[in-house]
């Protein structure tokens, strides 16, 4: 779902464009129209003349989406969307969830999601040290998070996020999640 952010000409276009850059991330600042039109078009009949759909990705270094750059053939019988906003209980979220075959949702403790966000925080550029990414993620993620989790819609599946030691990123300086 990252393709689905608006970019940042978008954000400075709108009313509060000082709150919209501040607040990338929330629901407001995705095209959610655009996704469910595209996850419309996924359920659409494959016919003889069904061309390849194309969904746009995201370009970290540029911080911005890239249009039309996902090809998935017609012959693609299984689509994962991950995101943060597949089981919103808002529209269009409920509507693109609507058309799923299944919701799957990972819990993860706010504490651990708050030291897995300054890492990646630091790491993508998106700030320039922990104090910074830790304020992000208090103002703006986890924030998010809470809306996701309080107006989620009934999944199918829980998953738990642990931590795996043989998987997990270093992170000095940031505090042992165990």
């Amino acid at each position: 779902m990252d393709g689905y952010h608006l970019s940042r000409a978008q954000l400075s276009a709108m009313p509060d464009p000082i709150t919209a850059h501040a607040r990338r991330g929330a629901a407001f600042t995705f095209d959610g129209e655009s996704f469910l039109k595209f996850v419309r078009k996924l359920r659409d009949p494959i016919c003889p003349e069904t061309g390849t759909l194309y969904a746009p990705s995201f370009d970290h270094a540029v911080k911005d989406p890239v249009y039309d750059d996902i090809a998935i053939g017609r012959d693609i019988r299984v689509v994962v969307f991950e995101g943060n906003y597949c089981c919103l209980s808002t529209p269009p979220w409920k509507d693109a969830a609507a058309l799923m075959d299944e919701l799957w949702f990972v819990e993860v403790d706010f504490q651990v999601a708050k030291c897995r966000l300054i890492h990646r925080h630091v790491e993508a550029g998106i700030a320039k040290d922990e104090e910074e990414a830790a304020k992000r993620g208090e103002e703006n993620d986890l924030v998010n998070g809470k809306e996701i989790v309080e107006n989620r819609l009934p999944i199918d599946e829980m998953v738990a996020s642990l931590e795996d030691e043989g998987w997990r990123p270093e992170r000095q300086g940031i505090g042992d999640l165990t």
